[in-house]
């Protein structure tokens, strides 16, 4: 899969607003807030059978309540739309377990 052009990487990241482009590195990050351990642990387990069958996995740190997440696609170098895709998944799991709320 190819690198998105930093024009089409920019206009995706309109559509997922509370994810950034990482400093000093081709990758967009963002960090998950939940109520408890257990919510965020429900969070991650969720991705991860998604992200499985993506074949396609996330870099992610947990500690407690919170999950900070970068993804990008080290085969392409960069940022590509499997990135795209499993951050927008992200947001929709965040936002189903929040009642809607986001995080």
């Amino acid at each position: 899969m190819a690198k998105l052009p930093i024009e089409d990487l920019r206009n995706a990241l309109k559509r997922l607003p509370d994810w950034k482009l990482m400093d000093g590195r081709e990758a967009i990050q963002r960090r998950f807030q939940f109520v408890d351990f257990d919510a965020a642990f429900a969070f991650m387990t969720r991705v991860a059978l998604l992200a499985a069958k993506m074949d396609h996995h996330p870099e992610w740190t947990n500690v407690y309540n919170k999950l900070d997440v970068t993804l990008a696609t080290h085969d392409a170098g960069g940022v590509t739309q499997k990135d795209i895709d499993l951050a927008t998944s992200m947001d929709g799991y965040a936002a189903l377990m929040s009642g809607g709320r986001g995080q």
